[in-house]
């Protein structure tokens, strides 16, 4: 879906078709539902309704052992094109102030939680950002969906989803404002944003 999403735009020039076909902050949806199916599968127990109480006795060791897994990478990754990113920074006169936000957010991966910042310097690590918070609070909900039934998931998945696509419904016209933007209309990337995070 994703790449759908971002090569639209080179197999059609219906509008409708690429409203419908670019609106990937509803497709990424789908990563967080995948990363929370895979997070829960791999701290509940096996045929039954419980959480394993073992891998969860410890949050902050949770939390740790979860974000340890992609941290080092977007750590090198980031550490490796810094430099790049200061000289962009230069090129537009940002003030230093400014740039060591940005380094902040970025190295903390703190971004996802400031729309005007989400995407500076490595777009794809906002996912990142937002799933650091989710691994956070996994330990605190996982004991209680763990003990839903089978109807009880499907009713939170369904509620979840409706929660989630309202959010982005309400928005639908954001297609003006990201990088697909059809209607060759000026662009602010923060109402974009904000549908995002």
């Amino acid at each position: 879906p994703i790449v759908v999403a971002h090569f639209a735009r080179f197999s059609t020039t219906n509008k409708t078709a690429l409203k419908i076909l670019t609106q990937e902050n509803v497709l990424v949806g789908g990563f967080f539902v995948i990363s929370g199916y895979v997070a829960a599968y791999t701290s509940t127990k096996l045929g039954e309704r419980a959480a394993d109480e073992k891998k969860l006795a410890k949050p902050e060791l949770f939390f740790w052992q979860k974000v340890m897994g992609y941290y080092p990478l977007h750590f090198v990754t980031l550490s490796v094109f810094t430099p790049m990113f200061l000289q962009v920074e230069r090129w537009f006169k940002t003030p230093l102030t400014t740039t060591l936000n940005r380094a902040f957010l970025s190295f903390t991966m703190l971004q996802a939680w400031f729309p005007k910042e989400a995407e500076i310097w490595n777009q794809p690590t906002w996912f990142l950002s937002a799933l650091t918070f989710s691994n956070l609070t996994m330990p605190a909900v996982l004991p209680a969906v763990a003990e839903l039934s089978k109807n009880g998931l499907r009713k939170l998945f369904c509620a979840l989803t409706a929660v989630s696509l309202l959010q982005k419904i309400s928005f639908s016209e954001t297609t003006r404002f990201h990088v697909h933007n059809v209607t060759k209309q000026t662009t602010y990337p923060l109402i974009w944003n904000l549908t995002r995070f």
